[in-house]
């Protein structure tokens, strides 16, 4: 089972799910846990092969589906009968995969840096990537990734940030997470095709230059989700601007609850 580190607020029965992204840990939402813990129940999760969670010694093909059956199954230890999730980047797509699952887990959900769908920018990144990763070493491609998406100054705390935590991920890890990226674009698609029913929040910096766009045609097509854009904040949000995106967060919980 999956490693999970549960906060318990004796004064509330609402929960909040935190699912990182690849090549993260729990330990990136250090700066909400304070907060969020005054006002509800919280559960951080490391995904597999992530943080403290063990490796798969099996030779397993990784999909979203396996990945989100993990932390439902750390839902039902622990107990946990419906939460509000909160992802960042990958982590949405996890968490979206967790709502087709068992919709009944997902009270609401809110998503930073939110990956909806690849643009040009993104697919081109993504194929360069696959070629790179057989040429050049695990943490080359993860600088360089880093660069690309967050490449203003003031992202240069989410890029140490990105780069510190992949430096704990196995290069055996690294490579089955990697090969999701293969079919993320035809998984995005069937993805958006599904019915929003869950209230929704995306909080997206205004930099964010590969998934901004997309989230943005996604929520103008849909009246059910909401959108807060961060001005001068790029694709890691809550690390970036975390005072605005706790307090954005919050509210959102708060309205959904009540």
């Amino acid at each position: 089972m999956l490693y999970s580190k549960k906060l318990e607020n004796a004064n509330s029965k609402e929960w909040v799910v935190f699912i990182h992204g690849a090549g993260g840990s729990s330990s990136i939402w250090h700066k909400q846990i304070k907060t969020f813990s005054e006002k509800y129940n919280l559960l951080l999760i490391d995904l597999r092969g992530h943080g403290k969670s063990q490796i798969e010694t099996k030779k397993k093909r990784y999909s979203f589906k396996l990945i989100a059956q993990d932390v439902i199954e750390v839902l039902h230890a622990r107990e946990i009968e419906n939460a509000h999730f909160v992802g960042v980047s990958l982590g949405s797509i996890v968490i979206k995969q967790i709502e087709l699952l068992e919709p009944t887990l997902v009270k609401s959900m809110i998503f930073a840096g939110a990956i909806t769908r690849l643009n040009f920018k993104s697919r081109l990144l993504l194929k360069a990537g696959r070629i790179l990763n057989r040429m050049i070493p695990q943490m080359g491609l993860y600088q360089l990734f880093a660069r690309i998406m967050m490449p203003k100054k003031n992202h240069a705390s989410s890029r140490e940030l990105f780069i510190t935590e992949a430096r704990k991920i196995v290069h055996k890890e690294f490579n089955r997470w990697f090969k999701l990226t293969s079919r993320l674009a035809l998984y995005l698609i069937e993805l958006e095709k599904q019915t929003d029913k869950t209230p929704t929040l995306f909080i997206m910096g205004e930099e964010d230059h590969l998934f901004l766009a997309p989230v943005k045609e996604l929520v103008a097509q849909n009246p059910r989700l909401n959108l807060s854009i961060v001005p001068n904040c790029g694709h890691v949000v809550n690390y970036e601007q975390a005072e605005t995106f706790n307090d954005l967060s919050l509210k959102f919980i708060d309205q959904v609850s009540a």
